[in-house]
């Protein structure tokens, strides 16, 4: 009969530790302060970003009167340097969605402007969606945690409603702009919603909207004089965008919910 050898346990207990020892330093090391830094420094970014851009009044160009004033220079770049011009304003698009600068619906007439009613709509649709997509992790990396922290408990069955139905639930608020686009944007990401829903919601959602305000873009650029506004094209656009700011409505008699005219005072906004 053997008897337990207190030395050979201590080896076995030495050898475990060893290994949970090894096991610890080889995963990778979080810095109690490097998340913190993180967001500091992208928040930073992100402010300055959008303080130069309303310090230079780089607003001022994002105007149907600047758009209109330089239409032959941009037709001409457009025509000669295609490629260039599609990756400028898709980047352009991008950049003003993702940091919820205003303007996304003068650069979705520009698109049809400039690119036509089918390609703008895709290159808007590019753009909005890189754009919605860069606010939604800006988001969720920012402010997710602090939400969860401080109101996890009260948003529990609002985060579990909204992982089960996330793409419907996503593609109708892009469908009827009910809340404007970039509010759904930031919102989004503090919901536990998958990235690849959101994404496909998004690209899938805007694809009415984004047409009808490219299309209004590519008459409104064809018009010379006064005499052309009554032309059939420009009024379809025009009833095309007058049906879409009425959506809304529509969609809360239809669901049962009383209209409130007053929350809203302007067209929604739209990419």
């Amino acid at each position: 009969m053997k008897t337990p050898c207190a030395a050979c346990h201590s080896d076995v207990g030495a050898t475990g530790h060893s290994k949970q020892a090894a096991l610890q330093d080889s995963l990778p090391f979080e810095s109690t302060t490097g998340p913190r830094s993180g967001k500091f420094i992208i928040a930073a970014v992100i402010g300055l970003a959008v303080g130069v851009f309303f310090w230079f009044d780089l607003d001022a160009y994002l105007t149907l009167e600047t758009v209109k004033a330089n239409r032959d220079r941009l037709l001409t770049f457009a025509d000669e340097h295609r490629a260039a011009a599609a990756a400028s304003f898709i980047a352009v698009y991008s950049l003003v969605t993702g940091l919820s600068l205003p303007g996304a619906t003068i650069l979705t007439l520009v698109g049809g402007f400039l690119f036509g009613s089918v390609t703008g709509t895709f290159f808007v649709n590019l753009g909005a969606t890189s754009g919605a997509t860069l606010a939604f992790l800006t988001a969720r990396y920012l402010l997710r945690g602090w939400v969860e922290q401080k109101f996890g408990e009260k948003l529990r069955p609002i985060q579990e409603g909204f992982a089960k139905n996330a793409f419907s639930y996503l593609v109708t608020l892009r469908l009827v702009p009910l809340f404007p686009f970039f509010l759904v944007n930031l919102v989004s990401g503090l919901t536990r919603v998958r990235l690849g829903s959101y994404v496909a919601a998004t690209a899938l959602g805007i694809i009415p909207g984004s047409f009808v305000y490219a299309y209004a873009g590519r008459q409104l650029g064809t018009i010379n004089s006064l005499k052309e506004i009554a032309s059939p094209n420009v009024i379809l656009a025009f009833t095309l965008l007058g049906l879409l700011a009425l959506v809304p409505i529509a969609y809360k008699r239809y669901t049962g919910k009383p209209a409130q005219p007053g929350l809203r005072t302007e067209v929604p906004f739209h990419p």
